[in-house]
């Protein structure tokens, strides 16, 4: 009998991650042009998500492109790391915790290079859940059907017997058509209820989307 799986985003999942108005306050320090900074660096961030450059690269176009010394560039990562990681969404992390050894458990998380060393080390993601498929690692990011694949194939499960969370309406629509069932997270109560409706439904539940 095949296993059930959950697989989960982390941000604005297990991470809350609200806007917190970085590249605004480094635009008007640097007095560019609001949209300037990612005008400049989205070829830069792109790369990242993908792993296609190191850290070091980035941080080396990010003094480049925008004129920033050392220590001003480690300032304007520091920014970027600090809204990118959030804070850790406790509820739906024990609940998740409570999960292991009754079902496979992983992540699917559109990411950047550096992520998993630091959500490692604040958050330990690598032992809430048996695999993480981050897309700067496996180079292809959510919406693409072929990251929903490789996130199912580190579980070795098919993609059938996975619920996916995730808060973007696009990537739960893109886990429906690789095969998953999917549910866009809006609050823990709710996500923690599907989460439940499908471990106790049990493996090979029919696919379907879940919106509230």
């Amino acid at each position: 009998m095949t296993a059930t799986c959950v697989i989960l985003d982390i941000g604005g999942v297990l991470e809350i991650t609200p806007k917190t108005g970085w590249v605004q306050r480094w635009e008007e320090r640097l007095e560019l042009p609001l949209g300037t900074v990612n005008e400049r660096m989205h070829d830069v961030w792109r790369a990242g998500s993908v792993g296609s450059v190191s850290e070091q690269e980035v941080h080396e176009q990010v003094a480049a492109r925008l004129g920033l010394d050392a220590p001003q560039v480690e300032a304007f990562m520091a920014d970027l790391w600090a809204e990118y990681l959030g804070t850790p969404n406790e509820e739906l992390i024990a609940y998740v915790r409570g999960l292991r050894g009754t079902c496979r458990l992983g992540i699917l998380s559109n990411s950047f290079v550096g992520a998993r060393e630091r959500e490692t080390a604040l958050y330990h993601f690598d032992e809430l859940v048996e695999q993480i498929a981050y897309s700067h690692e496996i180079g292809v990011g959510k919406p693409d059907l072929r990251a929903f694949e490789a996130a199912c194939a580190s579980l070795e499960v098919p993609p059938e017997s996975c619920l996916f969370i995730d808060d973007v309406a696009l990537n739960v629509e893109a886990a429906q058509a690789a095969g998953m069932q999917a549910h866009l997270f809006e609050d823990n109560a709710r996500t923690i209820t599907r989460i439940a409706a499908h471990l106790d439904a049990g493996p090979l539940f029919p696919g379907r989307v879940s919106l509230g």
